[in-house]
């Protein structure tokens, strides 16, 4: 593998910003420091005085491979994901069939070493009646046990309070879930069609996919874990109320932890009017004092990590009626130059959000080598240019379905290169198609 010299670049690391250049070789980083430019390598990237950060590690997309690849595949994914400085991505179970068995499992990581742009892991899916596969797991061959504890497709809903039991009891690695309470929703969903017959309003979707219904799933899933003593990673936060369930503090040492999605820190329900089906996603988008406190929330540390949740359909979809319109929207190209707008607002810091997209997905997952800037570690790298704004227009995307809800907004930051796993993937606009990420590994959460 070709070696690679960094120079002049701007670090944020480890909660630390300082002048340094980078040396790699073999795929990782060799040296860090003030003056290597008389170390040899293939090749020298100057920074200019940009910013050198650790490449985010996303722990939750939906690539929608196999069997929905008409609006999304792992290349066209993976692609879009390293144009956003996406070094790493944990891809979800939910897809046709779902990946709720070793060879299920097997086949999507042999079909990601084939065409993935970024390193890669893939979850196992719970259901109400695979518990045999789930104890059977070993550490490493899957990020972590997705279970929907809200509505999902196909076999993939976990209502079976037994079922659910035995999961948080025996589960032997991280468990991650997704927290509506489906009667709940059900009941909602029924009052408005009532009300509006299909005509219901986008700007209802948050009070159908209700606060009260995120709250009493999340506030079981943190009984489960605290009975067992299961390690929990509770996904895609969005409500104030939910944050007391939570402790602030380092992630180090938390048997629970909870994320916060881009697009739930960047819309709220103001935003329905413009964007609509768009910014339909489950759980909803909602207020904005539940925006404000998910911010602060991740300031404080009571929210560990920041990821996307990204999850493609086609236009067509999203221009059918409330009930037609999937739930879901792109997102790994937009993410972390969304991210610095709230640097810019003073609502976090840059070294906060290296963090939260970084180190920290790193920490809950126990991922190896990964994640940080050190001499060693696998060179996963992001070169930003704060000082050069982009507004998002339609055919700068390159998300398989088309478009972006981010469309006509100025994102604060442009991506000027992406290396993975010491390669680089993106630079100037263009990704690399002969790059391929590597597996992730990890080591035990429970």
């Amino acid at each position: 593998m070709p070696s690679l010299l960094i120079t002049n670049a701007v670090v944020v690391n480890e909660g630390r910003r300082f002048e340094a250049d980078v040396l790699v070789t073999d795929g990782r980083i060799a040296a860090v420091g003030g003056d290597l430019q008389s170390r040899p390598a293939d090749r020298v990237i100057d920074a200019a005085g940009r910013l050198l950060l650790p490449g985010m590690i996303d722990d939750q997309v939906h690539f929608r491979e196999p069997g929905v690849t008409y609006k999304a595949d792992i290349a066209s994914e993976s692609r879009a994901a390293v144009a956003g400085g996406i070094t790493s991505f944990m891809e979800m179970p939910n897809c046709k069939p779902p990946t709720l068995d070793a060879e299920q499992l097997a086949a999507k990581y042999a079909r990601a070493a084939e065409v993935s742009r970024a390193n890669y892991a893939f979850y196992l899916g719970a259901s109400n009646d695979n518990i045999d596969a789930i104890r059977a797991l070993p550490v490493g061959d899957a990020c972590g046990v997705k279970v929907f504890m809200g509505a999902s497709t196909g076999n993939m809903l976990v209502d079976d309070p037994k079922v659910l039991e035995a999961i948080f009891q025996d589960c032997p690695v991280i468990i991650a879930t997704h927290c509506e309470d489906t009667p709940m929703i059900l009941a909602k969903e029924a009052d408005y069609r009532q009300r509006y017959g299909e005509d219901v309003p986008m700007d209802a979707h948050p009070l159908i996919r209700s606060e009260a219904a995120c709250l009493k799933s999340s506030t079981l899933a943190v009984d489960l874990a605290r009975r067992h003593d299961a390690r929990l990673h509770v996904l895609h936060l969005t409500t104030a109320r939910e944050l007391a369930l939570f402790t602030p503090g380092p992630i180090a040492g938390k048997r629970i932890t909870v994320e916060a999605c881009v697009h739930h820190l960047y819309f709220d329900q103001r935003d329905y009017a413009e964007k609509g089906a768009l910014i339909k996603c489950n759980p909803a988008i909602k207020r904005p004092e539940d925006r404000e406190a998910l911010l602060g929330a991740v300031a404080e540390d009571r929210i560990d990590v920041i990821a996307t949740d990204h999850a493609p359909h086609t236009l067509e979809e999203k221009a059918g009626k409330y009930f037609q319109a999937p739930a879901g929207l792109p997102l790994v190209q937009d993410a972390l130059p969304s991210l610095f707008g709230h640097v810019q607002a003073g609502k976090l810091t840059l070294e906060q959000v290296v963090h939260k997209t970084s180190h920290a997905p790193a920490a809950c997952f126990n991922v190896q080598e990964r994640g940080y800037i050190r001499e060693g570690y696998w060179a996963d790298l992001v070169l930003v240019d704060p000082s050069k704004p982009v507004t998002r227009s339609r055919e700068q995307v390159l998300y398989k379905c088309g478009w972006s809800a981010f469309e006509g907004r100025e994102l604060p930051a442009t991506i000027a290169a992406t290396i993975v796993s010491g390669e680089v993937a993106f630079e100037d606009g263009q990704v690399n198609d002969g790059v391929r990420g590597q597996r992730l590994a990890f080591g035990p959460t429970r």
